[in-house]
């Protein structure tokens, strides 16, 4: 598909949100000892994060989640405090989900429990959020563990049947391996615009060179965003040459949320304009500023208002 849906502006975004435990270690991790940290305590989830930082960029965005009953007040006014208007399905019998991420230089450990996350479904996303969206972003988190392939191809199916454009995010390897790489790669046909890092990439293609990742996805979708961490971004697209898009020095604090924050700022761009070189940039620049700070969010005292 190409425009936007006729009339509309906003952003609707569907994805996990978690609280977030990072865990930054001063120094080498014993067995059996401590070992000094930073340890912050946020807001978090793969999808909560891209809604946040399109909160930052400016845009009008709506975000459908799923929590427990222990957690609805903070994720509503944690995403409310970054300009996204929240709806968050409460799952009586679980609890919010939580990951525990220990961070090592460019490198995560991720320990995570899905809690009610697992419990989101496609229809929890109404015709009304759709019909006002130009972009439907999908957390590939919700295909791997909430409302499965089936039910992302029938999101979608419903989001273009009212012009709305949809975008995928890739998830983790980890979970890509437990759904099946073919399952996967099932809801392409139903997607405009793919989000993949390179590892995501390799395990989804079984190509390791950036430029063979592009063209092997490009195959089956007709725009790719391959970010590279410090290499930046490559961004392909159907007939034309793919866009390599470079990544200023950065002081690294913690990657946590740079893919989510890459994924806001292309996004920002992409929702108005068919420039993705300039999609490119903004995402990178975004990402860039996710890295330098503790947490996957942005910080709400800069949120505009």
């Amino acid at each position: 598909m190409s425009g936007i849906s006729s009339g509309a502006s906003r952003l609707l975004v569907v994805g996990d949100v978690i609280d977030d435990i990072v865990a930054i270690p001063a120094g080498p991790i014993l067995p059996d000892t401590d070992a000094h940290a930073a340890i912050l305590r946020s807001p978090g989830g793969s999808g909560a994060n891209t809604a946040a930082w399109l909160g930052f960029s400016g845009c009008a965005v709506d975000f459908v989640g799923a929590v427990g009953p222990d957690g609805l007040e903070a994720h509503s006014r944690a995403l409310r405090n970054a300009g996204v208007t929240p709806h968050l399905v409460v799952v009586p019998t679980a609890p919010t989900g939580t990951i525990v991420i220990v961070v090592d230089g460019e490198q995560r450990t991720m320990l995570t429990e899905r809690g009610a996350n697992a419990m989101l479904r496609s229809v929890d996303v109404s015709d009304e959020l759709l019909a006002s969206a130009a972009v439907l972003y999908v957390s590939g988190y919700s295909v791997t563990g909430a409302f499965g392939a089936a039910g992302a191809v029938e999101l979608m199916a419903r989001a273009h049947r009212v012009g709305v454009r949809v975008a995928l995010g890739s998830g983790s390897t980890g979970f890509l391996r437990e759904l099946g790489v073919e399952t996967f790669r099932s809801v392409f046909p139903t997607v405009d615009l793919f989000f993949v890092n390179h590892s995501e990439g390799e395990l989804l293609t079984g190509r390791t060179d950036p430029g063979e990742i592009v063209t092997e996805l490009l195959g089956e979708l007709p725009v790719v965003a391959l970010t590279l961490g410090g290499g930046g971004a490559l961004i392909g697209a159907r007939g034309v040459t793919a866009v390599a898009v470079p990544v200023e020095a950065a002081e690294l604090r913690d990657p946590t949320g740079a893919g989510d924050a890459f994924a806001a700022g292309f996004l920002s761009v992409w929702a108005r304009s068919e420039d993705l070189q300039e999609a490119g940039r903004v995402g990178v620049a975004l990402a860039a500023r996710a890295v330098a700070q503790p947490g996957a969010r942005p910080p709400v005292d800069d949120v505009p208002r």
